[in-house]
């Protein structure tokens, strides 16, 4: 039997709710975790309509990119749209879990997805964000090392971008009295001790702080272990906002443009002058983006594909890029299909279905 808090638990591995912004609501937003899942609807947006097909295909669990309670609600009337979906949702026993910011800022999410349907190569974090990690820095006898960085590791501890497994160690004397209420592991009450031990450094992200803490006085054959951690400035390469990456070969804009529309499926495409003869270099952020551009210029891209961008905004290009509005739904409606082929490879035991609702409120008269 799987229970709403076991796809929570690897939905979690993908995108920590840690890594939302500040004012966003990710995570269940209505539901009990203990929950047995019957099936789950995946879907850009809960409303009305899709918590209805929920019920159609004997879904009990609907997934969405963006939270259908974003600030408080202080009634339950059925006056607003979000009231309506959250009553019908809660009479039917459905529960809605949201992977919004949380999974715009993590690799292999909604930036990637776009990257990757645009055949880019090289996909980078386009704005990397700070202090998302920590050092940890403890000592432990030379023969108990490998056994106390095992366990780190497997909590999480150790990776820097594709490597894993990583630490720095250097060997030392340490020192010490055990009190006489002490119960040491190598020396005796009252005496004083002398060990060959290790200094080792991991770093891990801020989130694997209380595992990797655990893990390590689990592991560690001291009764009182020696440790120490840094939060650190570095920026996280894997943690960040939108991503940046080059075509295989260099476009034309028309081609480009033409790819663009094709690709991402949008009617429309607003745009700024085109200022290049080829593109090569693309930068991408799912969703209102424009705060990225300063970054877009930095990283040299050509081109920035992103959604949700006012007029006055366009003037910021300045003929230095070329800024591609692709709409917000068109740029983000294909999370479903992420989250739904991320959760099919750890589950199989119960239906996994993309909405068939459209959910884009926005329409164009062409």
């Amino acid at each position: 039997m799987t229970q709403l808090k076991d796809i929570i638990r690897e939905l979690e591995a993908l995108a920590p709710t840690v890594y939302q912004e500040y004012y966003d609501n990710a995570g269940l937003i209505l539901g009990d975790p203990d929950t047995e899942v019957k099936g789950v609807l995946f879907t850009l947006d809960s409303t009305e309509a899709v918590v209805d097909e929920a019920i159609q295909r004997g879904c009990n669990v609907i997934i969405a990119h963006h939270p259908i309670i974003f600030k408080g609600l202080k009634k339950l009337t059925g006056r607003t749209y979000i009231e309506r979906t959250v009553i019908k949702a809660i009479k039917h026993d459905i529960a809605i879990y949201a992977c919004h910011t949380n999974l715009d800022n993590v690799v292999n999410g909604i930036n990637w997805m776009i990257a990757r349907r645009l055949g880019l190569q090289n996909i980078r974090v386009l704005a990397p964000k700070r202090q998302q990690l920590m050092k940890l820095t403890f000592f432990v006898p030379v023969d108990d090392t490998q056994k106390v960085l095992d366990a780190i590791f497997k909590a999480g501890a150790g990776k820097i971008g594709d490597y894993s497994r990583c630490s720095f160690r250097v060997t030392g004397t340490g020192a010490f009295r055990p009190g006489v209420n002490a119960n040491p592991t190598i020396g005796e009450r009252g005496e004083d001790e002398e060990v060959q031990e290790n200094r080792v450094e991991v770093m891990l992200p801020v989130f694997l702080e209380k595992p990797v803490l655990q893990a390590l006085r689990q592991a560690h054959p001291y009764e009182e272990v020696s440790y120490y951690i840094n939060s650190l400035e570095n920026e996280n390469q894997e943690i960040g906002s939108g991503a940046v990456g080059d075509l295989p070969e260099p476009l034309t804009t028309a081609e480009f443009l033409i790819m663009l529309k094709k690709n991402m499926h949008t009617p429309v495409i607003k745009h700024s002058p085109p200022i290049h003869d080829t593109i090569r270099r693309v930068a991408v952020c799912g969703g209102v983006g424009s705060f990225l551009l300063p970054d877009a210029l930095r990283s040299r891209a050509d081109v920035f594909v992103t959604a949700d961008y006012k007029y006055h905004e366009f003037f910021d290009a300045e003929n230095r890029i070329l800024i591609c509005d692709i709409g917000h739904y068109e740029s983000e409606v294909y999370t479903k299909e992420v989250l739904c082929q991320y959760l099919s490879e750890k589950f199989g035991n119960f239906a996994l279905c993309l909405s068939e609702v459209n959910t884009n409120p926005v329409r164009y008269f062409i």
